[in-house]
């Protein structure tokens, strides 16, 4: 059935959407920045049959990820999207075809750096309750998110039919005096940049980190939101329309 989700559309959210935000993680979280201190840079490159392949570049406490695995000290292939999804769950222990050498920082950095990630992720309620971490928490979230809905609008069936009404430009989907992300569109093919466009044809803004906390945990309507006025929208409405059913093709694959 085309409403569950798909495999490859998982692969590719768990890829750039999930650890893609370890490089936020790096940024938000003293004790992320603190497992890569006093190491040598490393490359960890994923390669997934039939799905995506990125690699993660880890120096000076911090990382950032590339598309491709060319170039890569340490390289970690999965045979099927559906392997490479049970990495993210836990399920598989993947073995490297390259850098096996390297095998130390795999368990003792790599692994405890998604278990972090995985701990903002997923917060308890007791978590929450920290403003701090309740703050950097909604930030990794929305990232995660921002970079989910390009996914699901490339790979997803609904999701690109969705995104095939969506007019080439940016829309600007963020937190009010906090932070956002640009979902540029391009001949209905969506890229997610993790910033504040200077520009953009359309506007989604939460009015405070609580109400995009509750929005993303599921607690209030968006709808309801937008008619109190709690969500502002600006631009060309047609844009987030659309943008808003691959939201909810989002909730779905992040469950």
């Amino acid at each position: 059935m085309q409403n569950l989700m798909d495999s490859k559309t998982l692969a590719y959210i768990n890829m750039y959407a999930v650890l893609g935000t370890l490089e936020n993680l790096c940024e938000l979280v003293p004790e992320a920045s603190e497992l890569l201190a006093g190491k040598k840079p490393i490359s960890i490159g994923f390669e997934v049959k039939g799905g995506p392949s990125a690699t993660i570049y880890f120096k000076n406490g911090k990382c950032r990820m590339e598309q491709g695995c060319s170039n890569c000290d340490v390289k970690l292939p999965f045979s099927s999207c559906e392997k490479f999804n049970g990495l993210i769950d836990g399920t598989v222990t993947p073995i490297p075809s390259k850098g096996f050498t390297h095998i130390g920082f795999l368990l003792k950095t790599f692994t405890p750096l998604t278990d972090l990630l995985s701990k903002y992720m997923r917060a308890t309620e007791e978590d929450l309750k920290d403003p701090v971490f309740f703050e950097i928490s909604t930030k990794l979230m929305l990232y995660t998110i921002g970079v989910a809905i390009s996914q699901i609008g490339n790979n997803d069936e609904i999701g690109k039919f969705s995104a095939q009404s969506i007019a080439d430009g940016s829309i600007y989907l963020g937190i009010k005096d906090n932070i956002g992300v640009e979902i540029v569109c391009k001949d209905h093919r969506l890229v997610t940049v993790k910033k504040v466009p200077e520009k953009y044809r359309s506007s989604m803004i939460f009015e405070s980190i609580e109400i995009a906390r509750d929005l993303f945990d599921g607690k209030v309507n968006a709808l309801d939101c937008i008619g109190v006025g709690k969500i502002e929208m600006h631009g060309l409405v047609s844009m987030l329309d659309n943008v808003n059913r691959i939201l909810d093709r989002v909730a779905l694959y992040l469950a």
